[in-house]
């Protein structure tokens, strides 16, 4: 015989509330970071700076249920209904509008906007997993509420994933937002239904004095459990920096991190204990494989070490998520249980988004944070030797020392032969270190050592010698090293694992362009050519300095205005020790910090005769500087006849599509210019680069290309063709705009990296 609705426990909703909550949450991070870019744009760092904010007002929502406990249910739902009703003042989403940064500013900026933009409706809705739990144990019959968990952090994936593979592609941002209204009322609703059928439940707390009679966890538990929470949450977001920053610059990459991230709680919590057993035994041998590359400052094999990467954040995530499980408390002290375990996620988000780009000149949160987990995570015994050998603890002791003094030497011969990759002779010794660190899994302070060890060896040393000079500098936006080659007389800035700038520092060269900014690109057929279209008091703005390479185009009379978002690049192309393009050619240039859109939107009508949009960050595309309201701001700077001028050369994106709706649409004539540098490839000091220009007079662009050549002969000198236009292809908009058309996918799944 069945229980009757009235008197069953309602499981499926109290599940299905938590999935619709937590689908909620992880729908509206990716959308207001989405609306939040033409105010900032979209570098790593951004994201990182939301994450916090969302990890901290999380953490509110888990302290306000927390201190919900002690009313009865009846009073917890009269409070929590009455809070969702004045939250829905913020709805539908939309960005607050606050004064922007100034340079520098960003970091302290990006939460603060978010904060008044989606506050109260993100702390409510986050005060949902735990608090259901909560309700849901108010009913003696309902069982362990822990496993609710696992299905808030499945909706939190199925929201994340969704929304760059179903929402973005599919919806501008203002029905977006008014779906995520929908959504919020829906919830409402599941809440007052959850409120209902637990509506004459009992106070939930004065923890001793019901459930278990478990008392209080001490403070050390606590700690202990803040600590373990920290550590894969400051992974995930190290992860997605050292991945874009020292690996590979693949789009979309921010969402894998956080993805796996959830995923990992899915099965720590579920009733799935075998599979977080198998993961847990493993982890300790993937720490050493993967994370004793945690140092390494080259890309090596691109595309393999990212997913290494991805899956060594699974497995620790995994196995350090499902070691909370295991301490978890008895469910009077449930809402406490998660409130440090937020508190641990926003510690260890702190830490990787706000404290070491100010700390580091390099991503060192990520091998600090791998050593860290190999210092919580459980470590059980792979191979008990010298249990089989019968040694005393002693003698084992003596031994694993010799072991990890070995396993020293060999990470001392490593980085003395380090070539910057991972050579066959490099994967030998990095064999031998791992074999040793399975060997001393079961003490830890070697497993610690080793790992460390097998860090210097694979490039650490490299790293960290790096720091000891002025050639590496950090900031919001990216890192940036500057590195010397005398063999080929080659000074080249990287950010990340782009090239960008290069100069040769012979005397007789160092003011030729190189790179993407050659004479026989389109930046520098236009620019060869400015004095003859506009006149030689030609009004040149520059979007993107880089080592300032463009700088040497400038000509006497020329009046010239650079855009730079980060002032640690200005600094880097005004210092002659590092770059000397600004110096030897266009010292006096005006250079003005901040956003270009937003200071383009400030300069008079009609200033410019010539705009240079070239405002990569490693191969994240600008996005909010390709909209129809963007191009909007630089129509309006430029003069009647002026030419924009935008570098879209990009290894995952094809962006021809964009422009030429955007060219359509406005009715402008458009063309590229196609340069396969020397031969098709990267040699000497040129690099292959994609240039289109765009004017509102046919004219002009005849003045400026001669006449546009068939697509075949696009390879040619100086040819400028017809750009590729896609039919159906939709109009890119602040409010819609998708990146999924225009990706290269066999880039992509094919690991390229140039």
């Amino acid at each position: 015989m069945t229980e009757s609705a009235s008197a069953s426990p309602r499981r499926w909703l109290f599940v299905l509330t938590i999935l619709v909550g937590s689908f909620l949450l992880f729908q509206v991070q990716p959308m207001v970071a989405r609306m939040v870019l033409p105010k900032l744009g979209g570098a790593p760092a951004v994201w990182n700076s939301a994450m916090l904010v969302y990890q901290a007002l999380l953490l509110g929502g888990y302290a306000y249920a927390h201190w919900l406990g002690r009313f009865t249910v009846r009073r917890q739902a009269t409070i929590h209904l009455a809070l969702f009703v004045v939250a829905a003042l913020w709805l539908p989403l939309s960005i607050a509008n606050i004064a922007p940064p100034g340079p520098g500013q960003e970091a302290l900026w990006v939460p603060l906007l978010l904060f008044a933009s989606i506050g109260p409706v993100f702390f409510v809705v986050s005060a949902q997993a735990p608090l259901m739990q909560r309700w849901f144990a108010a009913d003696t019959r309902a069982g362990d509420p822990y496993y609710l968990y696992a299905a808030s952090n499945l909706g939190s994936f199925a929201g994340l994933i969704s929304y760059p593979a179903l929402v973005e592609p599919s919806l501008p941002l203002a029905a977006q937002s008014w779906g995520w209204t929908g959504g919020y009322a829906l919830l409402v609703l599941l809440v007052a239904g959850t409120a209902a059928a637990r509506w004459h439940g009992k106070a939930e707390t004065h923890d001793s004095d019901a459930g278990s009679g478990e008392p209080r966890p001490t403070w050390r538990r606590q700690m202990h459990w803040l600590l373990i929470a920290a550590v894969p949450s400051g992974l995930m977001l190290s992860t997605t920096t050292h991945l874009t920053t020292d690996i590979v610059a693949m789009p979309l990459l921010w969402v894998l991190p956080l993805g796996l991230y959830l995923l990992s709680f899915v099965i720590a919590f579920s009733t799935a204990e075998r599979l977080t057993q198998i993961i847990t035994l493993i982890a300790p041998v993937v720490l050493l494989a993967v994370g004793g590359l945690g140092l390494m400052s080259s890309g090596g094999g691109a595309m393999t070490i990212a997913l290494a990467s991805l899956a060594m954040l699974f497995v620790v995530a995994t196995a350090l998520h499902g070691y909370l499980y295991h301490l978890r408390p008895a469910t009077e002290h449930l809402t406490l249980f998660y409130l440090i375990m937020s508190a641990g996620g926003v510690l260890g988000g702190l830490f990787a988004a706000l404290f070491a780009p100010l700390l580091f000149d390099w991503v060192y949160e990520h091998p600090l944070l791998i050593l860290a987990a190999a210092l919580l995570m459980p470590l059980p015994v792979l191979i008990p030797w010298d249990k089989w050998l019968k040694l005393t603890p002693r003698t084992a002791r003596l031994v694993v020392a010799l072991m990890v003094a070995v396993a020293f030497f060999i990470s001392q011969h490593m980085a003395a032969e380090w070539t910057g990759g991972l050579d066959r002779t490099a994967i030998i010794w990095g064999i031998g270190i791992l074999a040793i660190g399975i060997l001393v899994i079961g003490w830890r302070w070697a497993f610690v050592g080793v790992l460390a060890f097998m860090m210097l060896g694979f490039g650490g040393g490299v790293t960290i010698a790096e720091s000891f000079g002025d050639k590496r500098v950090r900031s919001y936006f990216g890192v940036y090293t500057v590195s010397d080659y005398p063999e080929s007389q080659q000074r080249r800035l990287a950010h990340g694992t782009t090239l960008h700038g290069l100069q040769r520092t012979d005397a007789a060269h160092r003011r030729d362009p190189t790179t993407y900014y050659g004479h026989k690109s389109g930046v520098g057929l236009t620019l060869d050519k400015a004095e003859m279209l506009a006149g030689p008091e030609a009004s040149i703005g520059i979007v993107g300095l880089g080592a300032g390479t463009l700088a040497c185009y400038r000509k006497p009379g020329q009046q010239w205005t650079i855009f730079e978002i980060d002032p640690a690049m200005v600094q880097i192309a005004r210092d002659p020790k590092k770059f000397t393009y600004l110096s030897d050619c266009a010292g006096d240039t005006s250079i003005v910090i901040g956003d270009a859109r937003l200071q383009l939107a400030k300069q008079p009508p009609g200033r410019f005769d010539v705009i240079v949009i070239d405002a990569f960050s490693s191969d994240a595309i600008p996005l909010h500087l390709l909209t129809k309201e963007a191009i909007g701001i630089y129509s309006r700077a430029l003069k009647p006849d002026g030419i924009l001028l935008i570098h879209i050369s990009n290894r995952f994106f094809d962006l021809e599509p964009v422009l030429a709706e955007e060219g359509k649409k406005r009715g402008w004539s458009t063309a590229i210019r196609l340069d396969p540098g020397p031969d098709g490839t990267q040699i000497d000091d040129l690099t292959a680069s994609n240039w289109v220009a765009l004017t509102a007079t046919p004219q002009r662009m005849q003045q400026l290309t001669g006449g546009l050549r068939p697509r075949a002969d696009a390879a040619e000198d100086g040819a400028w063709v017809p750009l590729r236009s896609r039919p159906n292809f939709e109009r890119w908009t602040d409010d819609y705009a998708s990146t999924l058309p225009v990706l290269i996918w066999k880039h992509i799944l094919g690991g390229r990296d140039e």
